[in-house]
């Protein structure tokens, strides 16, 4: 599968850029896929909920499906949390998995930037980071630039740097 990541440093327009890639590339008819990394402890599911009470007994993992949606909660019960190349192996196959975070993984990936963030420029010292979209000019910059809020003009860098 494809993969192209969106990086950048908190309050940055991450989560933004990836929901209108998604938008953007799905309506172009391309199959998409997304990951998020999150740094924090995340529960998608509820206290009270029966899939809630499977995981509290001492299940490992606790499929929940519906006639609209399934998903699997996995719990790591002290084990490390499993490397981004195999969480992209559990995906079903299609055109392009986008991933939000796993910015210290190698594959390849745009970071957000705003300038009222504050912080330095992660292009600047890593390689996998093959462009940039920030709501401010950025001189010297040694890789594409894109306006944050281009979509459009990100998506056609990311599907032609892909091969789509």
């Amino acid at each position: 599968m494809r993969v192209y990541g969106v990086v950048g440093w908190k309050n940055t327009g991450k989560t933004g850029l990836m929901e209108r890639l998604v938008s953007e590339i799905t309506g172009r008819g391309f199959t998409v896929s997304t990951i998020k990394h999150a740094h924090h402890q995340v529960d998608i599911d509820q206290p009270g909920r029966d899939s809630h009470r499977h995981r509290e007994a001492g299940a490992t993992e606790v499929l929940l499906a519906s006639s609209s949606r399934w998903a699997l909660m996995h719990e790591l019960r002290s084990a490390p949390e499993p490397r981004f190349r195999d969480l992209l192996a559990r995906l079903s196959p299609v055109d392009l998995v986008l991933v939000e975070g796993y910015k210290r993984d190698d594959h390849p990936k745009i970071e957000t930037h705003r300038a009222a963030a504050g912080r330095p420029l992660l292009a600047s010292e890593d390689g996998t980071i093959c462009a940039v979209a920030s709501d401010t000019a950025l001189p010297d910059l040694n890789v594409p630039l894109f306006d944050l809020d281009d979509t459009r003009a990100i998506a056609d860098f990311i599907l032609s740097e892909v091969g789509l």
